[in-house]
């Protein structure tokens, strides 16, 4: 059996607006495929600290990715589209990118 997936930019615009109701700062860094495409937050806080969320498989929500410093994630993100060129990549800036927004943030899959 297929499973339901939102498209992806109707559920990038979705997990912007959930984080900005929740009063952090949203952006798209990068605009993948309207219908296709994985999807990767950039987590960051005031602090300068970094993290990055990626769809775990199968849709089972989250997967945090720790970064050291800003070159890794660049190093990080071109990897990931040179894989998948109709990836989309969002930032978000926490007041601590430690805490664990990926249990707030819902999955593609119904």
């Amino acid at each position: 059996m297929i499973e339901a997936r939102l498209k992806s930019g109707l559920w990038v615009r979705g997990l912007m607006r959930l984080a900005e109701t929740k009063g952090h700062s949203a952006m798209r860094l990068r605009r993948g495929d309207e219908d296709a495409g994985a999807v990767l937050i950039v987590l960051t806080d005031r602090e300068g600290r970094l993290a990055l969320l990626r769809e775990a498989a199968l849709g089972a929500g989250w997967e945090r990715i720790a970064l050291e410093d800003t070159q890794a994630l660049d190093t990080y993100i071109e990897r990931q589209t040179r894989y998948d060129p109709d990836l989309w990549v969002l930032e978000l800036t926490l007041e601590d990118v430690t805490s664990p927004i990926e249990a707030e943030l819902p999955g593609r899959t119904s």
